[in-house]
C-alpha cells in the first residue's frame, strides 16, 4: 500500500454457459425498465492502471448491463477506504491484505470478497547509479519507505533472509515520494514502489531501475489489492449486488487485457490528468496478474494457504497481537461460477 490514493443478453448467455458446465448459475441485472441498484466502491487511491478492469467495466457498460449504478470514489486519505466501508458509506472498498487483517484484529467485521491483483506489486527498488543491485548491496545504504509498519517488517524479513544486519541499513521515511527520493538521491533504494507503476515510469525515464519483488525475497506472497466488504452486508439482497459487480469487473478485466487502449480511455474519462502512455504501459505490465495463474480459477480467486501464511507472518512480526485466522478473512463465494464457500462462517 504505498500508493495511491468518481468517478440482458450477454449476462443471460454467460449464465446459460456456466449452468451448462455444471457451475452455479449467475444472477442477471435488474428487470428491464427498473432502476439500477446504486453501488459505491471506494478506491485505494486515485484512478490508475491497477483499476483498469473496473474502469473498463464502467466505460463499456458492463455495470449498467448488470443492473448497477456504480459510483467509484477516490479516498481523501489512505485510511479512508476501510473507514468509509465500516461506516456503511460504501458497498465495497479496495484495500490491502495487511490493512484488512489489522482491521479484523481490532474487531472490525470485514472480509475480502475478491482479489483485484493476484500478486504483490510492492518491491525493493533502486535506480542506476545507486550501487544497489541486490539485497546484499543495502549494507551502509539508505532505504526509503512510506513509514508504514508492515513495510518495515518486509524490510526486516528481507534483510534477515539475506544475512544483512538491520543496523547496517539506514531506514528513512519519505512518505509517498518514493520515485522522487530515488531520483534526488535522498535515498539509495525504496521499499514500497510498485513494479507495475513506478517501475514502468522509471524505465520510461531511462533510469534503468533494479526491481526486486517481495515474494522472491522472503515475504509470503499475497494479492496486493482486494475488494473488502462488511460481513453484515453479505445478506441475500446485498450479496446479489456484490456478485453482479464482481462478474462485471471480471468481464471488464478481460476487456482491459485484450484491449488496453479502451481501458485507458475509461481511466482518462475519470482522471484527465493521467499520462496516457504510462497508464497503457502499466496495464500491459499488470495484465497477467489481474487473473489467477491457474486459468481454471475465476477472476478474483483467493488462495487459503496464501492468506494463512501471510497472516502468520504478520503475527510473527508483531503486526497483530494474536494469530489472525487470516484464512477466515476472505471468501470466494461471490466470484463468477462459485457457490457458498466454507470460509464464510462467522469469524473466530
Amino acid at each position: 500500500m504505498t500508493r495511491r490514493l468518481t468517478t440482458l443478453i450477454a449476462l443471460a448467455l454467460a449464465a446459460t454457459a456456466l449452468a451448462a458446465c455444471g457451475e452455479k448459475s449467475e444472477p442477471s441485472g435488474s428487470n428491464a425498465g427498473s432502476a439500477a441498484d446504486a453501488f459505491t466502491v471506494v478506491l485505494d487511491y486515485f484512478p490508475n492502471a491497477d483499476h483498469a478492469g473496473i474502469y473498463a467495466a464502467l466505460g463499456s457498460g458492463e455495470f449498467e448491463r448488470a443492473g448497477l449504478d456504480v459510483k467509484l470514489v477516490t479516498p481523501p486519505n489512505p485510511s479512508a477506504p476501510l473507514q468509509f466501508l465500516q461506516a456503511g458509506r460504501a458497498d465495497l472498498a479496495i484495500t490491502y491484505p495487511p490493512e484488512l487483517i489489522t482491521a479484523r484484529s481490532k474487531g472490525k467485521q470485514l472480509l475480502s470478497v475478491g482479489a483485484v491483483v493476484q500478486k504483490p506489486l510492492t518491491t525493493l527498488m533502486a535506480i542506476q547509479g545507486s550501487g544497489v543491485k541486490s539485497v546484499a548491496d543495502l549494507r551502509g545504504k539508505r532505504v526509503g519507505t512510506a513509514g508504514i509498519p508492515y513495510q518495515r517488517a518486509y524490510l526486516k524479513t528481507i534483510l534477515d533472509k539475506a544475512g544483512v544486519p538491520e543496523r547496517s541499513v539506514d531506514v528513512t521515511d519519505v512518505g509517498f515520494n518514493l520515485t522522487g527520493s530515488m531520483i534526488s538521491r535522498k535515498v539509495d533504494a525504496t521499499l514500497g514502489a510498485f513494479w507495475n507503476y513506478e517501475g514502468v515510469d522509471l524505465e520510461r525515464r531511462g533510469r534503468k531501475p533494479t526491481i526486486l519483488r517481495m515474494e522472491k525475497l522472503g515475504v509470503p506472497t499475497y494479492p496486493e489489492l482486494v475488494f473488502a466488504a462488511r460481513r453484515k452486508a453479505l445478506q441475500p439482497a446485498e450479496a446479489a449486488k456484490i456478485r453482479r459487480f464482481l462478474q462485471a469487473v471480471a468481464r471488464g478485466t478481460q476487456l482491459a487485457r485484450t484491449d488496453p487502449e479502451q481501458a485507458v480511455d475509461a481511466l482518462l474519462d475519470a482522471n484527465g490528468d493521467l499520462d496516457r502512455r504510462l497508464q497503457l504501459n502499466a496495464i500491459k505490465a499488470t495484465s497477467d496478474v489481474f487473473v489467477p495463474a491457474e486459468r481454471k480459477d475465476p477472476f478474483g480467486w483467493q488462495d487459503q494457504d496464501q492468506w494463512h501464511a501471510y497472516g502468520e507472518w504478520m503475527y510473527r512480526n508483531g503486526l497483530v497481537p494474536e494469530h489472525p485466522q487470516a484464512e477466515d478473512a476472505f471468501t470466494n463465494e461471490f466470484l463468477p461460477g462459485q457457490g457458498v464457500a466454507s470460509n464464510t462462517a462467522e469469524p473466530r
